[in-house]
């Protein structure tokens, strides 16, 4: 309970913080129109010339770009800004201020920052979702919700171990800010569901690069293609992805030399 509540007091400065510059809403809001709209002209060109994509409709795959641009929204406001600046703070040695606190160093770094304008991309995901299960011939049950709910949660929680494995490199290479841009373009992968990429490319993008926890097992939930062992396997691999998450947080950790070094 005290760490959630440390991790709402972290969020609650950073909606503050992100308050006083009100215009950037409405700049985050036309990127993320911008950014839909030609993400829908391109489903739409797609199946012009097919009625499916790899099994998928177009109103499932309407699905997927939901939950791509819901997660896009919670990596942009939850996860890279405490990214970055892990990042910055590795390069110039004020990772010191972290440590020296009497919490979990892992914990703090995590939760200092919060990009609230960013977090549009979640609202205008839940609507494209919305949208297309309306557009689906199937009703979804309670179960199916409770499904995506749950998958969704252990997504972000994949990207986050993801990024902050990444992240940590710094601790050895010191300036890792093209990871920025290399996780970006990775990530423009999960608009896609991950069944329709050759065999290699689905391993990758399911356990180096977890777009498939992410994105396709979310909306699997919501398309019927969800199994009970699948999102067992979706359980299992977060835990144990936590579990390294912590090991090689730790270990580079031991590699750190801030400025008190």
């Amino acid at each position: 309970m005290r760490r959630l509540s440390l991790g709402w007091t972290f969020l609650r400065v950073g909606a503050l913080n992100e308050l006083q510059y009100r215009v950037n809403f409405f700049l985050s809001l036309v990127q993320s129109v911008v950014a839909v709209g030609t993400a829908l002209v391109v489903l739409g060109l797609v199946f012009s010339h097919t009625d499916s994509l790899g099994g998928w409709s177009s109103d499932e795959l309407l699905v997927i770009m939901g939950v791509y641009v819901l997660m896009g929204g919670v990596i942009r406001s939850l996860v890279q800004p405490n990214m970055q600046q892990l990042m910055q703070d590795v390069q110039e040695g004020t990772l010191d201020y972290v440590l020296t606190k009497p919490e979990d160093a892992q914990l703090l770094v995590s939760v200092r920052r919060f990009g609230l304008w960013q977090a549009v991309d979640i609202v205008v995901g839940l609507l494209l979702v919305a949208v297309a299960l309306v557009r689906l011939d199937d009703p979804v049950s309670v179960l199916a919700v409770l499904a995506f709910v749950v998958a969704l949660l252990l997504g972000a929680l994949d990207i986050y171990c993801f990024w902050l494995i990444l992240t940590t490199s710094a601790f050895i290479v010191v300036r890792v800010d093209f990871l920025i841009e290399l996780f970006e373009g990775m990530y423009q992968a999960g608009r896609w569901p991950v069944t329709i990429y050759p065999g290699w490319l689905r391993i990758g993008f399911t356990f180096l690069v977890p777009l498939a926890f992410a994105v396709t097992v979310p909306a699997s939930a919501l398309t019927g293609r969800l199994s009970g062992w699948l999102l067992l396997g979706a359980v299992a691999f977060t835990v144990g992805l936590l579990a390294l998450t912590r090991w090689v947080w730790r270990q580079g950790l031991r590699r750190y030399a801030g400025a008190s070094a």
